[in-house]
């Protein structure tokens, strides 16, 4: 299939998450069973119908907010739509994607057979056989809806368009937390299939501007429900085999995992032998690189003692001489701009040698529609002398995206896109831990960012 698409003209449109809908609360039903979309007048609702109506009746896909990142959403159910987000994205072909529902009654009916019903009603569940698997009932009841993806076999024959599963026998399916998705899924009456809303490769967006940077000319609609919340997508976890496997590291961790009946043992299975591209990907986000800038990323492990205290000077200066190696003869050398992403120990400047500020600025990376409540990413710009002569060789531009874990993974995309619309030409980062809470997401992000990895 081309990838090359005639220019589109692309539109924000600014969506409130408040009042969108609610499950129904009906005695005897479970909690996430129905979700109900309100039936007031609202600009809000009336953006999300018209956006509802677009993913019923063409083939580009919409980009809307969820909790985790941006989304670029697709009727999963029909070839033609899911083809786009192929198109759109510059997407390899046997990566699958994610569908997203808006509740259990839609994902029993993914779950289906085509030509069949859900079953017969037993005024419980409302079926006779509940064709969601036993094991992920614990998950389901503790994390959704919220950033856990879970691994489901596709029934045959399936509803969704084989797109979407890249020729695997089974799916990913989530129920996102915010408002607007599940409002959106609702609306449009079909499952979602939506990878993050950002061209392959590249750090995937929390904000619709990041969205815009990716994907303007490409899509024709981006709903701006605001910056989003987690930062990293979705735990992508596979109960199907004995152990459960986690697939993706994401918004829920392991020891979470582990509380909850039947995944006491869960294990990491996203080091297998997809990730170094001999298998075809069982979950998004496995095989190919992902996650990366356009300015090259070298990652210095929690682990390496070498660079505790920040960059170490021979990385530095090694970039530089390869650098000047590639210029042609008679040509000045360009300012060097260097990006720095400090997280729990490195200190301002990360031990290079540099002058006091020159600018200080602060980019809003996240806003609460709720609370109000604000994040933002400062950015230091200082002059960079060598280290050995004292001679002016750049800017330095400097970022700390927090100490705790969820700081950093909220920043971190965020952070990466902002070193490189400042046109960094390279960009060392610390790494944390990745043996709690989110960390395990952050570094999984990070060594597939990563040019080179110190370790």
């Amino acid at each position: 299939m081309s990838q090359d698409l005639p220019r589109m003209s692309t539109r924000i449109l600014r969506v409130s998450e408040k009042e969108l809908g609610k499950f129904r609360e009906d005695d005897g039903q479970e909690k996430l069973r129905t979700w109900e979309v309100s039936q007031s007048q609202s600009p809000s609702i009336d953006i999300l119908r018209e956006a509802a109506e677009y993913l019923k009746t063409k083939d580009t896909p919409v980009a809307f907010p969820t909790e985790t990142v941006y989304g670029l959403g697709a009727d999963a159910t029909r070839s033609a739509a899911v083809k786009g987000i192929y198109t759109a994205k510059r997407r390899p072909a046997d990566n699958p994607l994610i569908i997203h529902v808006s509740d259990l009654d839609m994902l029993r009916s993914v779950l289906t057979p085509e030509n069949t019903t859900n079953g017969a009603t037993n005024g419980t569940t409302g079926i006779l056989h509940d064709q969601i698997p036993e094991i992920y009932k614990p998950l389901i009841e503790r994390f959704w809806p919220g950033p856990l993806t879970i691994l489901l076999p596709n029934p045959t024959p399936s509803k969704l368009a084989p797109e979407v599963t890249a020729g695997l026998k089974t799916f990913g399916a989530r129920m996102p937390k915010s408002p607007l998705a599940l409002s959106l899924i609702k609306l449009t009456g079909a499952p979602l299939a939506a990878p993050s809303a950002n061209a392959s490769t590249k750090p995937s967006p929390t904000t619709a501007d990041h969205v815009l940077e990716d994907l303007d000319g490409r899509i024709e609609l981006i709903l701006d429900g605001g910056p989003c919340h987690v930062g990293v997508e979705s735990t992508v976890v596979d109960g199907l085999c004995d152990p459960p496997l986690i697939l993706r590291p994401g918004g829920v961790s392991i020891d979470e995992l582990r509380g909850c009946v039947g995944w006491e043992k869960v294990e990491k299975g996203y080091k297998d032998q997809s990730e170094t591209g001999k298998a075809a990907p069982r979950a998004p986000g496995m095989k190919y690189k992902h996650y990366s800038p356009k300015a090259k990323v070298i990652l210095y492990e929690s682990t390496f003692a070498a660079a505790k205290e920040g960059v170490q000077a021979d990385d530095l200066e090694a970039f530089i001489q390869d650098r000047r190696s590639q210029q042609e003869p008679g040509n000045k050398d360009q300012i060097l701009q260097i990006g720095i992403i400090r997280t729990r120990h490195w200190k301002p400047a990360a031990g290079l040698r540099c002058g006091d500020s020159k600018k200080r600025e602060t980019v809003k990376t996240w806003a609460s529609n709720e609370s109000q409540e604000t994040s933002e990413l400062e950015v230091e710009e200082t002059e960079l002398y060598d280290t050995t002569s004292g001679a002016s060789i750049g800017k330095l531009l400097d970022i700390s995206i927090g100490e705790d874990a969820r700081s950093i993974a909220h920043g971190l995309f965020s952070a990466l896109r902002e070193l490189d619309r400042r046109g960094a030409d390279i960009i060392f980062v610390e790494g944390t831990v990745d043996d709690e809470d989110i960390g395990a997401a952050v570094m999984n992000r990070l060594r597939k960012a990563a040019s080179q990895i110190r370790s």
